[in-house]
């Protein structure tokens, strides 16, 4: 059977989040459902407000708790925080496992690798259990170099003027 199509998009330019669910949006609009997984957004950041309205297509999901970022927390505050982003990996696996969408966007999942959250073994594993024939949008400034070897495309975003 065939793998599904790997994609990621990174770096410090601006735009990955958007070409992201902008490939979402068109995958539902041709009957494809999609699930987002969103990883290290503020809490009260709400640039997903529009995508909400397009559920049952698209299924948008967070797990962290706080309304800080990630980087703002005190050291006790990011140990629970990173159990929830383990959380969301781990529904990530679930979601590939049991085929519960065509078209899976795992959006700043490359910053958890970043922060030391999960290693790339922990990402090779999870992209490993898409059994079937998804396509998976991770995303994050972070670029990864380190799975670069293991996915068909790579999408570096750089701002050249601003």
């Amino acid at each position: 059977m065939k793998k599904g199509f790997v994609h990621i998009i990174c770096g410090n330019g601006k735009g990955k989040t958007s070409s992201a669910f902008g490939q979402g949006i068109t995958a539902a609009s041709e009957g494809k459902s999609v699930m987002i997984i969103q990883f290290l957004k503020q809490k009260q950041s709400d640039e997903i407000g529009f995508i909400r309205r397009l559920e049952p297509e698209i299924k948008v999901f967070r797990f962290e708790k706080t309304e800080k970022s990630f980087g703002e927390l005190s050291e006790e505050e990011k140990r629970e925080e990173s159990q929830n982003l383990k959380n969301g990996v781990n529904f990530a696996r679930k979601v590939l496992v049991t085929e519960e969408c065509d078209v899976l966007i795992l959006d700043e999942i490359l910053g958890l690798l970043e922060y030391g959250i999960v290693t790339a073994d922990e990402i090779r594993s999870l992209l490993e259990a898409n059994d079937g024939d998804m396509e998976i949008i991770m995303t994050g400034i972070y670029e990864a170099k380190e799975l670069w070897d293991t996915v068909d495309m790579v999408t570096v975003m750089e701002t050249k003027k601003e």
